[in-house]
Formats: C-alpha cells, sequence, structure tokens
C-alpha cells in the first residue's frame, strides 16, 4: 500500500502545544508528590500501613528521608529520560508520575477517612 503524501501523523497534544501540556503534569507532579508524602505520614500516623514494600522499607529505615530520597531518585531518573523523547512525547514523563502519585493520594485519602 503506498502513501500519497497525504497522511498526516497525529502528535501527543491536545492545544497544540506540547511544552505548555508538560509544564502542567510538571506541576501535577509536584502537588502529587506533596500529597502522597503528607497523606502517606498521615496514614501511618493513623495506624494505617504503606502496602509499597519498597516505600514500606525505605520509611521503616529512613523515615521521612527514606520516602522524600525514593520521590527524589524518581523524579531524577525522569528527569535523566525526558531528553530522550522528541518534544512531542515528553509530556508523558511527568504523566509517568502524576498520574499514579494522583491515585496513590486520592486512594490514601479514602483510607484515611476509614479510619477518621
Amino acid at each position: 500500500m503506498a502513501s500519497d503524501g497525504a497522511y498526516s501523523p497525529h502528535t501527543f497534544s491536545v492545544d497544540g502545544r506540547p511544552a505548555a501540556l508538560e509544564r502542567g503534569f510538571w506541576v501535577l507532579v509536584v502537588l502529587s508528590l506533596i500529597g502522597d508524602i503528607v497523606t502517606t505520614f498521615v496514614g501511618l500516623h493513623l495506624g494505617l500501613a504503606e502496602s509499597n514494600p519498597v516505600a514500606r522499607s525505605a520509611i521503616d529505615g529512613y523515615g521521612l528521608l527514606g520516602m522524600v530520597g525514593l520521590k527524589a531518585f524518581a523524579v531524577g531518573v525522569a528527569l535523566a529520560c525526558r531528553p530522550l523523547l522528541p518534544a512531542t512525547y515528553r509530556p508523558l514523563i511527568p504523566a509517568g508520575l502524576a498520574i499514579p502519585w494522583t491515585i496513590a493520594v486520592c486512594i490514601n485519602l479514602y483510607m484515611i477517612s476509614t479510619v477518621v
């Protein structure tokens, strides 16, 4: 099947500006990172348990610094990988952090609400 050149590839952008989308996701990364750390420690203080074995080990061994270290490592890996993607796909990097961390915040808030 030959192409007549009329094909226009789709890009990963809502408004045609991947940089704006990426910037929005990085803001969400910061907010969800803070939210996850705060809600995790509130939940632990209320008697809940951390379900992630890596995070649980870091928290048991180093407390708040362990959790912050894990998050910093994840952000560092994301920033190191960012230049490897074309600009159009770079919003995927912060989205890969922001979406699961936002879900974790929601789960943490739900779990806290069952205890309080």
